[in-house]
C-alpha cells in the first residue's frame, strides 16, 4: 500500500482565501475523504467523472471514468474509495474483478498530457500536475476492453484513451 504523500494541497488553505465553490469542494474532501466531479457530455465528447482526494488521503491515484451514468459511477467510486481506505486497493495495469460487481475492470495510468483537458479541479487542488491518475475502463458484453484489437468503435469512442499507446490491456 502506498503511503500518504507529504504534499501541500487546497486542504491546507484557510476558508478565508477560498471562493464559495472552492470552499464547498474542499469541505467535501475534508468530510468524506474524496470528491467526485462530473463533466457532462458535450457534442461528440463523452461525459466523465473523476475523483479528488484519493492521492492526498491514501496515496492511491485519482480515478477518471467515462460514459457511465452518474449514479452508477458514484457508487463504483465509493466502493473503490472504501477498498483503498481499508488498504485493499484494486491493482493498476491488470484486469480485476475487484471494482464492478458484475464485470471485470481495468485501471490504466493516465498520461499527464491529458490532465489539462480533463482534470481541472485536481490541478487546482494539488496546485500542479504532480499527482497520479488512472483511467477506470469497463468492458463490452463480450469482456473486451476499449483499445483492444477486437474492441468496436463505439466502445472506443465511449472511453477515450488517456493512457500511453504502448500500454496494452492485459
Amino acid at each position: 500500500m502506498t503511503t500518504r504523500p507529504d504534499i501541500a494541497t487546497a486542504l491546507d488553505a484557510p476558508d478565508s482565501v477560498l471562493e464559495a465553490d472552492e470552499q464547498r469542494f474542499v469541505h467535501q474532501i475534508r468530510q468524506h475523504g474524496w470528491f467526485r466531479t462530473e463533466v457532462f457530455a458535450e457534442g461528440d465528447e463523452p461525459g466523465f467523472s473523476f475523483t479528488t482526494g484519493l492521492w492526498v488521503n491514501h496515496g492511491f491515484p485519482e480515478i477518471i471514468v467515462f460514459s457511465l451514468p452518474a449514479r452508477i459511477v458514484h457508487d463504483v467510486l465509493w466502493d473503490v474509495y472504501r477498498k483503498v481506505a481499508a488498504g485493499t486497493p484494486p491493482p493498476v495495469g491488470e484486469v480485476t474483478a475487484a471494482v464492478y460487481g458484475n464485470a471485470n475492470a481495468l485501471l490504466m495510468p493516465v498520461e499527464k498530457a491529458h490532465y489539462e483537458a480533463h482534470l481541472g479541479w485536481n490541478r487546482w487542488f494539488y496546485g500542479n500536475d504532480d499527482f497520479p491518475c488512472v483511467q477506470l475502463l469497463w468492458p463490452d458484453r463480450n469482456g473486451m476492453f476499449p483499445w483492444q484489437p477486437k474492441a468496436d468503435d463505439a466502445l472506443n469512442a465511449a472511453q477515450p484513451r488517456l493512457f500511453a499507446s504502448g500500454d496494452d490491456c492485459r
